[in-house]
């Protein structure tokens, strides 16, 4: 498995620069405009998230990645849950998106609302944001989204709150575990390699190589209260550190 290098070859420095960047927020202008307009007669969402899932595989194609599924099987065994994942990368949204194969809504920062287009398609197409910087809105965000679970809708989350430094798997907040024990609908742990090196936090230059999204057992829920939701939290992160610990270093 290759490293991303550092510094990185200027070549591919070069490649970011001059076609893969500028053609990311070509495709991001083109499909959230795009969505914005079928916002106007699709309700439901289920248009916007097929346009979503366009835009995430032609950002996979543009950065050169090779995408790899591992466990797709246990994706059929619920038709609702809650799906969390570590979270290394910008392009992390893109992967999910190009992979997931049905309708769900993830749970996102709030101040992703005020990017243009991708803002745009947050809101439009019936996104969760999540306040961070108070327990009264944090607490209204995992409501909104347990009653999108309860109303036969997926969710996706990123537990650790945001993208980490240096590629090290950070403390989760309790979330995941919050939604899926008030919904009474299964947890299941996803891990992200080969994202890190892919597209690191505070860089533009795309490094291609293969990534990986593997998707571990279902957690069932069913009977758990409360008091369990911090022990659940630890258990998907214990989960997702195993199977991050099983793929080859690198990309």
């Amino acid at each position: 498995m290759r490293q991303r290098p550092d510094p990185m070859p200027r070549f591919l420095r070069w490649r970011s620069n001059i076609f893969q960047a500028p053609m990311f927020f070509v495709i991001t202008g083109i499909f959230g405009s795009a969505a914005l307009i079928a916002s106007i007669w699709a309700k439901t969402g289920r248009t916007q998230h097929r346009i979503a899932q366009a835009w995430a595989r032609a950002c996979v194609a543009v950065s050169g990645a090779r995408l790899k599924v591992i466990g797709a099987e246990n994706l059929k065994k619920h038709p609702v849950a809650v799906y969390a994942s570590n979270h290394t990368s910008y392009m992390d949204t893109p992967v999910v998106f190009a992979t997931l194969p049905f309708q769900f809504r993830i749970l996102a920062k709030k101040e992703l609302w005020s990017i243009p287009f991708i803002g745009w398609y947050l809101y439009r197409s019936g996104q969760i944001p999540v306040e961070t910087e108070s327990s009264r809105g944090s607490l209204a965000s995992l409501n909104a989204g347990v009653k999108a679970l309860r109303a036969g809708m997926p969710l996706f989350v990123f537990p650790e709150g945001s993208r980490t430094p240096d590629g090290v798997l950070m403390d989760f907040m309790a979330g995941a575990g919050f939604l899926a024990i008030r919904a009474q609908v299964p947890l299941v742990p996803i891990a992200l390699s080969g994202v890190y090196d892919l597209l690191p936090i505070h860089t533009s230059h795309f490094f291609p190589c293969e990534v990986t999204l593997a998707i571990g057992e279902p957690i069932d829920t069913t009977g758990m209260t409360m008091r369990q939701a911090e022990e659940l939290t630890q258990t998907v992160r214990s989960r997702i550190a195993d199977m991050l610990a099983e793929q080859p270093v690198g990309c």
